[in-house]
């Protein structure tokens, strides 16, 4: 199959605004590329914080693309009134996606997140010290490393909060990094959702490579109100690293599951647009415990009122 490669750079305040719109067209998700120098032969690297980022999305060949690339182009246009330096052109080209998988390999590197994790890309060799969770991760198509701000602070809470026999949701899986995290620290089980069937099945090779497809049960869907309401007061943790409008969109969700005094950790959101997350998850019958912060991008943690 042959995908439409569409890249822009933008400033990374203009970040979660961008992947929003790519996001509408690319049925995928969109990746996100910081800029990074690397250390220790290649095997160790280190984000350069406040450098332009790169988003990339993907569109099937299937006809309609030019027409999606076009609507695409008219959107970033828009951005443009925030300054020129914060969005540049958008680029196109076409790849195989045989091609693309191989050629992000490039991208990807050992990462050390918290006091004791580790993500270890399936294609590169290393040897753990001890007491350090190593976690293997083949992201193929699906967002979700540890590279960007947002997954690092979402493993750092859930290295800090994940206690033997809980029971977790993980919404927004991704490529299942934050479950596989989760199970690695001593979860018991972890529920794990996502309305993108690659993501289910990169979540799903990553849980199995690990050794987890125990502990961890990936499906496709959306979290909805009959599936809020099956699992009701179910979960001691669970972890949203979405977007700010789409957490605020499912918060009556998001709270209903938690159970009484649980924890909700949620993340993607950017100090502008934490009032479209935050407000409706108060109203919920969250309360505010606790945010981290790198750069402008916020990881909030919430305890459900009894």
């Amino acid at each position: 199959m042959q995908w439409l490669e569409l890249t822009v750079q933008v400033h990374p305040e203009a970040v979660e605004s961008v992947s929003e719109l790519l996001s509408n067209y690319s049925r995928d998700g969109v990746v996100i590329e910081e800029p990074y120098e690397l250390s220790d032969d290649g095997q160790e690297y280190r984000i350069l914080v406040g450098q332009p980022v790169q988003v990339h999305a993907y569109l099937p060949l299937d006809g309609t693309e030019e027409e999606k690339r076009q609507e695409i182009a008219r959107g970033l246009w828009h951005f443009t009134s925030l300054g020129a330096h914060f969005v540049g052109e958008l680029h196109s080209r076409v790849v195989d996606e045989e091609d693309w998988a191989n050629a992000w390999k490039d991208y990807y590197h050992v990462t050390h997140i918290g006091s004791r994790l580790v993500i270890r890309p399936s294609w590169r060799e290393y040897t753990p010290k001890e007491g350090e969770v190593v976690l293997t991760l083949d992201p193929g198509m699906a967002f979700g490393t540890g590279v960007h701000p947002t997954t690092r602070m979402c493993l750092e809470r859930v290295e800090q909060l994940v206690k033997p026999g809980m029971q977790l949701l993980d919404v927004g899986t991704g490529s299942g990094i934050l479950a596989l995290a989760a199970a690695k620290l001593g979860a018991t089980h972890i529920d794990a959702i996502d309305n993108s069937s690659v993501a289910v099945e990169s979540s799903k090779a990553n849980a199995e490579m690990n050794g987890l497809q125990q502990e961890i049960d990936v499906v496709l869907g959306v979290l909805d109100e009959a599936e809020a309401r099956r699992k009701e007061n179910h979960y001691d943790l669970v972890l949203a690293n979405i977007i700010a409008h789409i957490i605020g969109s499912i918060a009556p969700q998001l709270a209903q599951v938690v159970a009484p005094h649980g924890l909700l950790v949620v993340s993607g959101i950017i100090e502008a647009r934490r009032a479209d997350a935050e407000g409706p998850l108060l109203a919920a019958g969250m309360e505010l415990v606790e945010e981290t912060r790198i750069d402008d991008w916020l990881a909030i943690t919430y305890r459900k009122r009894a």
